[in-house]
């Protein structure tokens, strides 16, 4: 059984930073590439920003520039660092995890960008 854990949402004023942790543990057999995906209140979940095994990474365009994503392989672990947050980036952040045959979501961490 595989769990992802996320953690480092909370509240935050326009401009400031957050990290967003998520973690891979269990049965695992290969991870493909781990990102993350964010849904607003009444809106459909997209996609923020993923890399894959090999390093690759792409982002949604509203975040090109100020979200960097990362990751480390050996602890199956990604990070998304977010910069000059907006109250539009306000969102439950899903940490997603593609292992080729199938994915895995965790539960979700609360972002809020508010003054």
């Amino acid at each position: 059984q595989v769990q992802v854990v996320e953690s480092g949402g909370g509240l935050v004023q326009p401009g400031g930073s957050l990290r967003l942790s998520c973690a891979a543990s269990g049965s695992l057999f290969t991870i493909y590439a781990m990102g993350w995906y964010r849904q607003a209140p009444g809106k459909q979940r997209k996609l923020v920003a993923r890399i894959t095994s090999g390093g690759s990474t792409n982002y949604a365009d509203s975040v090109k520039g100020r979200f960097t994503v990362s990751g480390d392989n050996a602890k199956n672990t990604v990070y998304l660092q977010m910069n000059s947050l907006k109250p539009d980036d306000t969102a439950v952040y899903y940490c997603n995890v593609d292992l080729g045959v199938g994915v895995i979501w965790g539960q979700g961490t609360q972002v809020t960008v508010s003054s």
